[in-house]
């Protein structure tokens, strides 16, 4: 690129395009916190303590017990967490859950990115074409899980347009097939969720100045190298959002499962959402399924921690 494409990319994002404040002129008085207000955000602390934190507490205090959700219990110490890496059932849950956790990320933001850089500045009907396709995340997860499911029986539509297009070699019974369903499920969930990263994508590309895309493409540089040496770097912090949101919806996934397969066939779309629901309110073993939803809790932790880290580092390195 030449000097003054990197003389654009390098200045401050606050003075592109801003004409320069006058020297004399005198800055706006800054506001005071006034402390002594503080017990107005009282309700919400309180609510936010008593919901999550205790609640969250309380929780891991039965993983370390035998409770059965009813009646007194014991302390197992790390029993049920020894439990959980020896049970074959249990590790096929926790692989599930990493790939499809790796797999939602990678897709939703790679589509995410693509529908923002399509619908960001030059196609005419882009508001309307972003509201259809944002619609999907509003709506219930169960509620569009039951409708896919109606999609991919074997006697659905899918298997019919199948068949009526002669290809009836591509049938599959795709929710009962053990090859086939965790990508079944992955669809559901990509296809519902794309538009939160678009929409965040978006908003990302929003703050990139056009005359820092056009200086690199008088200077030659192609539609990659743009993307990857222009954009890339500008929308960092919205790369960083979105790859910690839907890494924790991600590693989360319980309805479309449950909607759609059940954790089945053969445990084959088991994961450790669904395993803390089955062990704790389907098996009564409440304190092992506190266990499973504190390891969770924990892999969830260390990713958003990592990503953020990682986020820092290269904001940083810029």
């Amino acid at each position: 690129m030449s000097t003054a494409t990197e003389r654009l990319l390098t200045a401050p994002r606050g003075s592109r395009g801003r004409r320069p404040r006058d020297a004399g002129a005198e800055s706006e008085p800054k506001r005071l916190i006034h402390f002594g207000h503080w017990w107005w955000a009282l309700p919400a602390i309180v609510l936010m303590v008593g919901a999550v934190y205790l609640s969250t507490a309380t929780g891991a205090f039965y993983a370390f017990t035998d409770w059965k959700g009813l009646g007194s219990f014991d302390i197992v110490g790390f029993d049920n967490f020894a439990r959980i890496f020896k049970d074959p059932k249990m590790i096929t849950a926790l692989v599930n859950t990493l790939l499809l956790a790796a797999g939602f990320v990678v897709g939703t933001n790679v589509v995410g990115m693509s529908l923002a850089l399509a619908l960001n500045r030059t196609v005419r009907s882009r508001l309307v074409l972003r509201a259809l396709l944002f619609m999907p995340v509003i709506l219930s997860p169960l509620a569009v899980s039951y409708l896919w499911r109606f999609i991919f029986e074997y006697d659905g539509p899918l298997n019919g347009l199948l068949a009526g297009l002669g290809l009836s070699d591509w049938q599959r019974t795709w929710l009962a097939d053990p090859t086939w369903s965790l990508w079944v499920v992955l669809f559901v969930m990509l296809w519902q969720a794309s538009g939160i990263a678009m929409v965040i994508y978006i908003a990302g590309l929003a703050g990139v100045p056009e005359e820092i895309e056009e200086a690199a493409a008088l200077d030659g540089a192609g539609a990659w190298t743009r993307f990857w040496r222009v954009i890339v770097p500008s929308v960092r912090s919205s790369i960083v959002i979105a790859l910690t949101l839907t890494t924790i919806q991600g590693l989360r996934t319980f309805d479309q499962i449950i909607a759609l397969t059940g954790g089945g066939p053969a445990g084959a779309t088991e994961t450790m959402a669904t395993q803390v629901w089955k062990q704790a309110f389907v098996n009564n073993s409440f304190g092992y399924g506190a266990a499973i939803a504190l390891v969770l809790t924990l892999i969830i932790l260390v990713f958003a921690v990592a990503q953020q880290a990682a986020g820092r580092e290269r904001a940083r390195g810029m």
